[in-house]
């Protein structure tokens, strides 16, 4: 699999974190992948063939051509219907709500086509996305698209950015409680501010980047064993690091690294 990102201009730097593509040839074998949530939203069109999606029952949907992912919240398999071939916009956490009417949180755990989200202008989008030539014409189609549903910049959250910067930088390692201490932000405002602008509540986004710090380590390979990785994330103990492991994806660590891992070490710290 051919996987590459590219930076957003400027303007839109505040709300995505990257463009990525990621391309194969029809002849690999067809396979589910286990995708684990990192908080980011994502915008993606198929200029390949389109993915089946699994839910947790084991029945299936085929999803959309074009779509906005809303968060993952619940473990979730993809499996390529043939050729591969995606170019997606990943959102910051926060960074898809300035654009959209939709509440993000109507979005959780669902592939929703950029004409439900943007009507007659989502279908014009998809279209021209899918029928561009290069990367360089994607990412200028789907700029200039965002510039133009752009909320005022003054109508960005700064509390909940401040949040999520300060998640980030230490790695989800703290509470909610300790977060809201921090910024001197009620508890239960900041986590109605959460839902409302990301989609997820505080625990859950500090679970999250917690887990893919994990997940980097994992990767990696930088550990000797689960309680070294245990420790090293501020888990309670190893008994509470497979818990949060198997809560976002739905199996154990090494069950998940045995067979799961191919498309999502894609995505580990991108």
């Amino acid at each position: 699999m051919d996987y590459k990102t590219y930076e957003p201009s400027k303007e839109l730097s505040t709300f995505i974190k990257c463009y990525w593509t990621l391309d194969a040839p029809k002849e690999l074998k067809s396979e589910k992948q286990r995708i684990v949530s990192d908080g980011c939203m994502e915008m993606i069109f198929h200029y390949g063939d389109k993915f089946k999606q699994y839910a947790e029952d084991g029945s299936s949907i085929v999803q959309p051509k074009c779509f906005v992912f809303g968060q993952i919240t619940l473990p979730l398999d993809i499996e390529p219907t043939g050729k591969t071939g995606i170019f997606s916009v990943r959102f910051h956490p926060g960074g898809f709500m300035p654009f959209s009417n939709v509440p993000v949180s109507s979005l959780e755990n669902r592939a929703v086509s950029l004409t439900e989200l943007f009507a007659d202008e989502g279908s014009e989008l998809e279209n021209s996305v899918l029928n561009a030539s290069t990367i360089e014409a994607r990412i200028n189609l789907v700029e200039s698209f965002l510039l133009r549903n752009l909320a005022k910049p003054e109508s960005i959250d700064r509390i909940v950015k401040s949040c999520i910067e300060l998640i980030i930088q230490l790695n989800g390692q703290l509470s909610v409680g300790e977060l809201s201490e921090r910024l001197n932000v009620n508890r239960r405002h900041l986590e109605r501010k959460f839902l409302r602008v990301i989609g997820l509540s505080p625990k859950q986004l500090l679970k999250i980047i917690r887990l893919q710090s994990t997940l980097k380590f994992l990767a990696d390979k930088n550990f000797e064993n689960l309680t070294t990785i245990a420790h090293e994330a501020s888990y309670y103990d190893q008994a509470h690091f497979i818990k949060d492991f198997k809560e976002f994806t739905g199996l154990s660590p090494k069950k998940f690294f045995d067979n799961k891992l191919k498309m999502s070490a894609l995505f580990i710290g991108s």
